[in-house]
């Protein structure tokens, strides 16, 4: 055994501070914060295809991912409303983004921001110590 191996692990004030459980993991994927922000961005909701359009989706993988929006999971209401119609003998597919998923949508962009503050003060905490390191990969 090395004395490295003998030492106590040291304690590591705020334990837990970065974990972020607050980015609910059905939001935190790219494909989805975009149909949320473009359904939050229109009130009234898009059309399946202006969706896809907007989003740069396949049409199988934007129905994939609304089918995640859509569901309901442990007791929680879907954060998306999908309405079937037809329009001029058409079918037509709207997607609204519901009271529940505007909110827990402003709830995972409230945990992100932490994120991005958490990132930048750590950030202009290591500027600052930076120019008294010595350069290269120890400043990093």
């Amino acid at each position: 055994m090395t004395d490295r191996e003998n030492r106590p692990e040291p304690e590591i004030e705020g334990a837990g501070r970065f974990a972020y459980d607050g980015l609910d993991p059905v939001l935190h994927s790219k494909a989805r914060i975009g149909i949320l922000t473009a359904l939050a961005t229109h009130p009234d909701g898009l059309s399946f295809a202006d969706l896809s359009r907007l989003c740069s989706l396949t049409d199988g993988n934007l129905s994939r991912h609304l089918d995640t929006l859509a569901k309901t999971e442990d007791s929680k209401p879907a954060l998306v409303k999908i309405t079937k119609t037809f329009q001029n003998r058409r079918p037509l597919t709207t997607v609204v983004l519901t009271g529940n998923g505007r909110k827990r949508f402003r709830e995972y962009l409230a945990h992100l921001e932490q994120v991005l503050r958490d990132a930048a003060e750590e950030a202009g905490a290591a500027d600052a110590t930076k120019s008294e390191t010595r350069p290269g990969l120890a400043g990093a």
